[in-house]
């Protein structure tokens, strides 16, 4: 199944990027990155068989077994490709929301958004090692 981060804002070169290609690099599943502007651009056009998860801010909070719980369902369903979104500074627009699969947030505060591009990487990284059975995620 494909991961395909669909964000606006551009990253450049940085840490915050550098971060985003070190996680991505050991995602064993094929993934994908697609930058538009902070408004307007053309979102990539949807393919059948795609999930869409719209990170926002009214999402779920989820323990990242559960996150590799539905990308590991959602595969075994068939489905492949999951598209998680990353709006601009004012977040997404109701329409988005209300059509996403899956509204998740990372905790109850607002990260910018370079730092939660950086951490949806790092959380791909681990849902899918958690499903691989590889030791790097640790609970307890």
């Amino acid at each position: 199944m494909l991961l395909h981060i669909v964000a606006r804002g551009r990253i450049g070169r940085g840490p915050e990027a550098d971060l985003v290609e070190r996680y991505l690099k050991r995602v064993n599943w094929p993934t994908k990155v697609s930058e538009l502007p902070d408004t307007g651009g053309r979102v990539p056009d949807v393919a059948p068989a795609t999930r869409t998860v719209v990170l926002d801010e009214t999402g779920r909070d989820l323990p990242s077994r559960e996150l590799a719980a539905i990308l590991g369902r959602w595969r075994d369903d068939g489905i492949r490709e999951t598209r998680f979104l990353l709006g601009a500074a004012d977040g997404h627009e109701t329409e988005t929301r209300d059509k996403a699969d899956l509204l998740l947030a990372f905790g109850k505060a607002t990260w910018p958004h370079l730092m939660a591009r950086a951490m949806l990487a790092e959380q791909l990284w681990r849902a899918t090692s958690i499903l691989a059975g590889h030791p790097y995620h640790r609970e307890g």
